[in-house]
């Protein structure tokens, strides 16, 4: 196999002792064995079609103070991987006549403003343009305290933190608060009837056999702001942000996911058009995710783009939208969000190659 397809990447290197394989495939190989020498990389990496897994590796340690080996199924923080996760709930509910995104919050949220409220709709919302003040941030570094006071459901969140005058037009630019995503919440548990965690379980997690997707913190799962010396990173994350970037998962799990939500009729058509329609041209945002395009074998190809870091975690979650590849990397050493997306943009380059090879 000749390596020149994914080697303008940087990613292309020799094979690390700590990298464990599933499978032979020569070019995402070579690039997952440059990430480790060259970046250090401590995660899985995995890439497939159709929802299957056809190549994943573990390198490093899950958790470095007990010695435990990172793992094909490690679960891990996926940060902001979570909105895509949430946004796909919301849709599971315009489809069943719950939710509609372009009516006002207050149809669910009665006790919202109404001046602010009745402008506020679940697109700018679930694309983060909706124009509400940040809050939140401001009140936790005055009182770093709030992020584990128990008392603080979500609806109490909201008022506290995400009811606040609008700083531009809904809709006008992006604005990555997480504030908007406390509302969501607040709607979808509206809706339901229900706890967020639980609706998720119900429009998602279960259906798509998402059994290790969570929004509990396995025990010895770790993040690191250094290796060596190995640092822990922290970051408490309080029931009522959850859906801005609360779960933790596998990447067997992401991959059923992209392949479910993007390529069969888990979602109506309209629903899955919505969530991949970019809203906000300037950060290529849609709804509760990212669209890209990504140079493969000559042709730009458009995929759903997924990212998440949260402490020492970072995360990818990228699927071809003409149903060619998925990738998921699941990292816990705080690499920089611009070598991970380099890193899953050369993996799906080496996976096609590594089919054009085969075939």
């Amino acid at each position: 196999m000749m390596l020149s397809a994914v080697a303008g990447a940087g990613f292309v290197g020799l094979s690390s002792g700590s990298v464990r394989a599933l499978g032979r495939h020569e070019a995402v190989g070579a690039v997952i064995d440059g990430m480790v020498r060259d970046h250090g990389f401590q995660g899985v990496a995995a890439v497939g079609r159709d929802g299957r897994i056809e190549h994943v590796r573990s390198a490093g340690l899950w958790n470095i103070a007990q010695n435990m080996p990172m793992e094909p199924d490690r679960q891990m923080g996926v940060a902001s991987i979570s909105k895509r996760l949430t946004a796909t709930a919301v849709m599971r509910l315009v489809d069943q006549g719950l939710l509609f995104l372009d009516e006002p919050i207050t149809r669910w949220l009665p006790d919202y403003r109404a001046d602010t409220g009745s402008r506020l709709t679940l697109r700018r919302l679930l694309s983060n343009c909706s124009g509400l003040a940040d809050a939140f941030m401001p009140a936790v570094r005055a009182a770093p305290g709030l992020l584990a006071e128990p008392w603080i459901s979500t609806g109490e969140a909201i008022r506290l933190f995400a009811s606040g005058d609008l700083i531009f037009e809904p809709g006008a630019r992006f604005d990555y608060v997480l504030v908007n995503w406390v509302i969501v919440q607040g709607v979808i548990e509206a809706a339901t009837g229900r706890p967020y965690a639980g609706a998720m379980r119900s429009l998602v997690l279960e259906p798509l056999g998402m059994r290790h997707t969570t929004p509990i913190k396995p025990d010895d799962a770790a993040s690191y702001r250094t290796v060596s010396p190995p640092v822990e990173w922290t970051n408490p994350r309080p029931p009522f942000l959850v859906a801005g970037g609360g779960y933790y998962s596998t990447a067997a799990d992401l991959m059923r996911f992209a392949h479910r939500v993007y390529d069969t009729d888990f979602l109506s058509r309209m629903s899955r058009d919505q969530l991949t329609a970019i809203e906000v041209k300037s950060d290529n945002y849609a709804l509760g995710g990212r669209m890209r395009k990504v140079a493969i074998q000559g042709v730009e190809v458009e995929a759903a783009w997924d990212t998440g870091s949260s402490s020492g975690f970072r995360s990818v979650l990228g699927h071809r939208l003409d149903r060619q590849g998925t990738v998921v990397i699941l990292n816990n050493t705080a690499i920089s969000q611009r070598v991970m997306d380099g890193f899953a943009e050369a993996l799906l380059r080496a996976h096609a190659a590594d089919h054009a090879a085969a075939a």
